[in-house]
């Protein structure tokens, strides 16, 4: 039979209440008082029920990662979040959804979480809007809803997309085609934005025969690349809006018998684990997924312990690596971005 904390108070000589205080460290119980009760339990082997802790506290001591885990970039930041919330005593719980749909906001809102970390938050996202009326303390991670009063942690998607059209710039590139996404993340329309304006300070034009617009995926990739590469003059360089899109150019590029760098320039995004690997040896413009993760951590732990300050956005800066796919020689460069 498993041992309750009734059967640890009766052997400590103190009320089951005492008991419950002294093993969460309530200041109102003494010093002597916690130590034999902590002694006790762990002579019993007593384990307290985080269940009848969240009942009593109001607080279930754990946290929602809403993810999308198809998208290679998510569980990069799925380890470090777990970490850091470990680290302040909380349990990371981790929601596999695809969107801002009604259902993940109804589990969101079930007593069982005290707050979320957003990864998958679509502009004016309706779900970063339902938990800010509700009350949920949550974070918006990576991508951001634009929304003034919600805490949120990003890299600078719009410099370091920037600093990529320069590299293709100083390579001598003048023919220059990108695989974007659609512009209802921020992800995706910053770092249009910053490849198109450092093209335009080079004198450079992006027409839309050039652009292929996909999703994030390595599918999409292949078919973007595809569509691009189909015209009389074909683009020498190829911007990708993530790295899972680049590997996807990789492989149709080989499949069409191109050859990498030679034929054409493929530069991707975030620099996923994938990226470095030898057969792709992909260059690419590096996300700080484990800084960025740690810092929204922070900030939903701030939240929940009471902070009321109005809301912040952490930017991270990005930095080149230049691998093999651009003509490059496998240094990591600082970024040109401020």
């Amino acid at each position: 039979m498993a041992v309750t904390s009734h059967d640890v108070a009766r052997a400590a000589g103190v009320s089951q209440p005492t008991v419950s205080r002294a093993l969460r460290d309530d200041p109102r119980v003494a010093d002597a008082t916690r130590q034999k009760v902590q002694r006790v339990a762990t002579e019993l082997g007593y384990v307290p029920s985080e269940l009848g802790r969240s009942l009593s506290t109001r607080s279930t001591h754990q946290i929602a990662m809403v993810a999308d885990l198809r998208n290679a970039l998510y569980p990069a930041l799925v380890e470090p979040l777990h970490d850091r919330f470990a680290h302040h005593g909380l349990r990371m719980l981790l929601l596999a959804e695809r969107g801002d749909d009604r259902a993940t906001y109804e589990r969101l809102l079930d007593r069982s979480v005290d707050g979320v970390v957003l990864t998958t938050t679509l502009i004016g996202s309706s779900l970063s809007k339902g938990l800010l009326d509700k009350g949920l303390p949550f974070v918006e991670l990576n991508r951001l809803s634009g929304r003034r009063k919600v805490d949120g942690v990003a890299a600078d998607n719009h410099g370091g997309a920037a600093d990529v059209a320069r590299l293709l710039v100083r390579e001598g590139h003048r023919r220059i085609a990108a695989v974007f996404s659609s512009a209802d993340s921020s992800t995706s329309r910053d770092r249009e934005a910053g490849f198109r304006a450092a093209l335009v300070e080079a004198g450079i034009d992006l027409p839309e025969r050039r652009v292929a617009r996909t999703g994030f995926g390595f599918d999409d990739g292949e078919r973007g690349f595809a569509a691009l590469m189909t015209g009389r003059h074909r683009p020498t360089a190829v911007f990708c809006v993530g790295d899972l899109v680049a590997v996807g150019a990789l492989n149709q590029a080989q499949r069409m018998g191109l050859s990498v760098p030679d034929d054409v320039a493929i530069v991707g995004f975030d620099d996923i684990a994938m990226a470095a690997w030898p057969c792709f040896n992909l260059t690419t413009a590096r996300v700080d997924l484990s800084g960025m993760a740690v810092a929204a951590a922070d900030l939903l732990v701030r939240r929940l312990g009471g902070d009321d300050s109005p809301a912040r956005t952490h930017v991270f800066p990005t930095q080149l690596v230049l691998r093999g796919t651009h003509h490059g020689t496998g240094s990591v460069a600082s970024s040109l971005s401020t």
